[in-house]
């Protein structure tokens, strides 16, 4: 083995066992995190964390029914705007968009993409709370499904792009229009990857906070309804994490358990949607 070959062997060498010395790191911290919030909310879960409403500063005890039936509310509300507006944007974007203003679609959604959530809540507060007056589940909602519609956008558009263009070709040669061809053959063809989007996205504004402090605000009570203040894990989480008591640590960890855990149940839904669909293939 000459010199060169060698050398070759040592370069390869070295960087396999840097990357795998940085995988490594990123899955131990990733661990890590993981452990030591289910240690530290484990602990704190019991049956009243989950049917109870949460005491007067100082009390010891309590919970967050509340604030979990307001986080439902909130993301079915995101979820009722944000996905059908954002799946059928990824339609027209991938099977009847031209050139030009397709394009400018797609960059608007990636620089939405890219906007702090905060700066998203300040915007749904203008338009929707100040108007109406007052913080509601609605304005909540609004501030979501505008971060949920360019995810949604892009992983539609993503996927249908995906598919074989030989399935709209023989559909079009059997005499079947456009639309139809699109609705009966590209959609069904690309759900499972459309779906999986969609449940990640739902995923991503699950644990988001800065723009329901500017919408829902916060209820230490019940809402009834979606027009009026609304507690949510995430908020309820970072009010509990500041405060000077200790049991509202304990339960900020807990809520912060129950939050992981739901948005863990989304991703294992969404690859199961995923490895179904490309099964059936």
């Amino acid at each position: 083995m000459d010199a060169r070959t060698r050398r070759r062997y040592a370069v390869n060498s070295l960087m396999l066992g840097l990357t795998g010395v940085c995988t490594f790191l990123t899955v131990s911290i990733l661990f890590l995190i993981l452990g030591y919030l289910v240690y530290n909310g484990g602990k704190a879960l019991d049956w009243d964390f989950f049917t109870k409403l949460p005491l007067p500063p100082g009390e010891p005890g309590g919970g967050m029914a509340n604030a979990i039936v307001g986080s439902i509310k909130v993301i079915f509300l995101a979820s009722l705007i944000g996905i059908p507006i954002g799946f059928l944007g990824g339609v027209y974007l991938s099977e009847f968009g031209g050139t030009a203003f397709p394009h400018v679609i797609r960059y608007t959604a990636d620089l939405l993409n890219g906007v702090p959530s905060i700066v998203i809540g300040i915007f749904a507060w203008i338009v929707v709370v100040v108007p109406m007056g007052h913080f509601s589940a609605w304005a909540g909602g609004f501030a979501l499904s505008l971060m949920l519609i360019p995810i949604t956008l892009r992983s539609t558009e993503q996927f249908m792009r995906s598919v074989p263009q030989s399935l709209r070709e023989g559909a079009l040669s059997l005499g079947a229009s456009k639309w139809r061809t699109v609705v009966t053959v590209v959609i069904p063809a690309s759900l499972s990857g459309v779906l999986t989007g969609m449940i990640l996205g739902v995923a991503r504004i699950a644990g988001e906070t800065a723009p329901l402090l500017f919408t829902c605000l916060n209820n230490q009570f019940w809402s009834s309804g979606f027009n009026e203040p609304t507690a949510s894990l995430p908020v309820m989480i970072y009010n509990h994490a500041i405060a000077p008591y200790e049991d509202y640590h304990r339960q900020a960890w807990a809520a912060g358990l129950v939050l992981l855990s739901m948005v863990l149940v989304s991703n294992i839904a969404a690859r199961l949607v995923l490895s179904r669909g490309t099964a059936r293939r």
